[in-house]
């Protein structure tokens, strides 16, 4: 059964009754870093501590480190140790192709999720010549986090073609594998549009999160889309958000891990 932090779900809960100024795009519940803005290969100086110094300034109870693929930066490991100790939730975004080779290089903290990247429909493509395919070793990568006892969750976007039935056999896929969570988000920045086609994914996307399975991951995704698009409703997603979180996590905490 996947388990929610109530000491994350708390954060985000407390997080609302923040001054509505400091709901920005970066100070809010769940600020999105993009890890090529602050980790650069042909630097002397790979990492940005200045930047980091910025991000643990805010108050944002969740990190996202996202963009393009932070495990193809060779400070990332370090990016993410420097956020954790300073008392954030960190959720490390990867297509997971490259999470077994570099896993060992993170520490299983209880305020770090490895995010995985899932599409669905994606078939299996192992073959004796080619070797593992993308979503093999993201599965590898999977199994990997599990077996050194990372907390790792899946992310799933949601486009205007992706087909209900596969969005059903991803969940159930990743069931399967035991994550700790799984969030849904409407890709390509249909959180805050008003054209007709990101309205239908949004509705797309609403209706695969009630496939989770658990009211806090389908409320946990429902603020991280607009955070991830970098959208000005995230503060509004966010805020009904808490109030969901807060009276579910009071509803029930039985069973909910404390991180």
């Amino acid at each position: 059964m996947m388990q929610f932090p109530l000491r994350l779900t708390a954060y985000l809960a407390m997080a609302r009754f923040a001054p509505k100024a400091a709901l920005s795009r970066r100070a809010g519940p769940i600020q999105f870093v993009d890890a090529a803005e602050i980790l650069h290969h042909d630097s002397s100086h790979p990492v940005s501590h200045e930047r980091i110094g910025e991000i643990n300034s805010e108050r944002s109870p969740v990190v996202w480190i996202g963009g393009s693929e932070p495990l193809h930066h060779p400070g990332i490991s370090h990016l993410v140790r420097a956020i954790t100790q300073t008392g954030h939730f960190v959720f490390l975004e990867t297509d997971g192709t490259l999470l077994r080779r570099r896993i060992h290089e993170f520490q299983p903290v209880p305020r770090l999720f490895l995010s995985v990247r899932l599409e669905p429909g994606v078939q299996r493509d192992v073959s004796e010549h080619l070797g593992p395919g993308a979503f093999e070793l993201a599965a590898e990568g999977m199994r990997a986090a599990r077996h050194s006892g990372f907390l790792f969750c899946v992310h799933a976007r949601i486009h205007a073609e992706t087909e209900l039935g596969a969005m059903a056999g991803l969940i159930q896929y990743s069931l399967s594998a035991d994550v700790d969570g799984i969030v849904v988000t409407a890709a390509n920045g249909a959180s805050n549009s008003a054209d007709v086609g990101a309205e239908a994914v949004r509705q797309k996307a609403a209706e695969v999160r009630k496939l989770i399975g658990s009211v806090w991951w389908e409320s946990f995704s429902r603020m991280v889309g607009p955070a991830l698009n970098n959208q000005p409703t995230a503060a509004r997603n966010t805020e009904e958000s808490g109030d969901r979180l807060e009276r579910e996590s009071r509803a029930d905490e039985a069973g909910v891990r404390i991180a």
